[in-house]
């Protein structure tokens, strides 16, 4: 299968592409009425840190060990003092980060995706202050969650495949998602969400430079 068809299925898939793009972990948010600067904000972000990455860059940054030098980065010119003081005022450099964030957005919200960890997923009553929002976590053993709040409460947090559990607020749409098919938990609640919120974030705009914040979370 060529290169084109692969990236032309992934954008035609919605959200559920995520799921699969992003292994052993991954976390995905979603914040209605919402910016990505907004977002970042929400949950800690320094504006003045917030810089643009790519999903490559970010990744070489979270996979670096200390004490590498920052020459071996493929993204950056180690030479440009501007670019690495960015990147060092930000947090990025000269140790790497515990996680990264980086945000879009579509029409109506924001989002936010996260390799391996979810420091997103602690801030998502603030993320929904104009509306919905939603996170959704895989961790590296491969269980996957769902937190959910509406108009600044949290409505629902669950592990997929078990019941939910609810604070007494209708929890529409996510108790309605029932889990069918082959397709493992999380992907199958991405199918159910994009139907639901006709969301589509696509592929090429995930891996280009996207604003991005990094965070300790010891």
């Amino acid at each position: 299968m060529g290169e084109g068809v692969t990236k032309q299925r992934r954008t035609e898939n919605g959200l559920s592409w995520i799921a699969g793009d992003h292994r052993p972990g991954f976390t995905l948010t979603l914040s209605e009425g919402f910016s990505p600067y907004e977002l970042l904000r929400g949950v800690g972000a320094d504006e003045r840190h917030i810089v643009p990455l790519t999903n490559a860059a970010a990744y070489e940054l979270l996979l670096r060990d200390q004490e590498d030098h920052i020459s071996d980065l493929d993204f950056l010119d180690w030479e440009d003092e501007e670019a690495v003081a960015r990147l060092t005022n930000g947090g990025f450099l000269p140790d790497p980060p515990d996680t990264i964030v980086r945000a879009g957005s579509v029409t109506g919200w924001a989002y936010a995706l996260e390799e391996f960890h979810c420091h997103t997923g602690g801030y998502i009553a603030e993320l929904s202050e104009r509306g919905r929002a939603f996170c959704v976590h895989r961790n590296g053993k491969g269980f996957s969650r769902v937190d959910y709040a509406l108009h600044g409460e949290v409505v629902t947090s669950f592990e997929l495949g078990l019941p939910p559990l609810t604070n007494g607020a209708e929890a529409d749409p996510v108790l309605r998602f029932v889990h069918s098919g082959d397709a493992i938990d999380d992907v199958s609640f991405l199918r159910f969400l994009e139907g639901e919120l006709g969301l589509y974030i696509p592929w090429e705009e995930t891996e280009a430079e996207l604003a991005s914040a990094a965070f300790d979370n010891g």
